[in-house]
């Protein structure tokens, strides 16, 4: 099969983008997605063309790195899956497939498809952490946890940082992102002690990185390749009114 590929091309210098089209030659319908960018970019540079800038690593859905807005979907058709988990034969021979990056003001462009998401990086280090000390594996396994709280805390954990969620709302909202990250940690035994703190440097971080508001459109849910739900957003509004109760700063 065939498609024929509208992707965002930008320089580095920060200069205005544009889409050029790209017909792809006959491809295995079982390629995933960045085989076939793959497999393009060979042709581009055996004409000694620019190759299509954009990001991979593990190609596993693990990494969250393959960051493309696909037919206006972040990580294309399919639901729970990365970029790197959709297959060519999510599409029809002969489709337009229209490929850009993550748009948003904290995930500046760097070239082509790829930007910049080191203010989910400087959120974390605001308090996506914990101090105490866990010992072995046989002391964290000392410690009584429900199996429901467990269950969710590892939910919460699944979050892998991609920005889906970010790229899907309306606001640029990382509220799904950050509810994750705070969430995981404040479920567990080993999180409470920076519980109130957690939340209000990560909540603060955000609102400085310059992400949007939430207004629970349920985008991020929706695109989210982890599946998280909107339940974890209201679990961190709760701790965050809570600390603000407390007079956490």
């Amino acid at each position: 099969m065939r498609l024929r590929l509208r992707v965002w091309r930008q320089g580095q210098d920060g200069a205005a983008g544009g889409f050029r089209v790209y017909p792809t030659p006959e491809l295995n319908p079982n390629m995933s997605f960045l085989e076939m960018l793959d497999v393009v970019n060979d042709e581009l540079t055996l004409k000694g063309e620019e190759p299509i800038a954009f990001d991979h690593d593990c190609r596993e859905g693990i990494c969250g790195t393959c960051s493309l807005v696909i037919d206006g979907k972040p990580h294309g058709p399919r639901r729970g899956v990365a970029t790197c988990q959709t297959y060519v034969r999510s599409f029809r021979d002969g489709d337009e497939v229209c490929i850009e990056p993550f748009r948003a003001r904290a995930f500046p462009i760097v070239k082509d498809l790829v930007v910049i998401r080191k203010a989910f990086d400087r959120i974390i280090e605001a308090g996506g952490f914990i101090s105490v000390r866990t010992g072995g594996a046989p002391d964290a396994n000392s410690l009584p946890v429900a199996k429901d709280v467990a269950e969710m805390a590892m939910d919460a954990a699944q979050c892998i940082g991609c920005g889906a969620c970010v790229a899907a709302c309306k606001n640029a909202s990382a509220m799904l992102f950050v509810a994750a990250k705070v969430s995981h940690l404040n479920l567990l035994p080993q999180g409470q002690p920076e519980r109130e703190r957690r939340v209000m440097a990560m909540v603060r971080q955000m609102d400085a990185e310059g992400f949007g508001n939430c207004t629970v459109t349920g985008s991020c849910e929706a695109v989210c390749p982890k599946n998280i739900g909107l339940e974890f957003i209201a679990r961190m509004n709760r701790e965050y009114a809570a600390a603000l109760l407390k007079g956490k700063t």
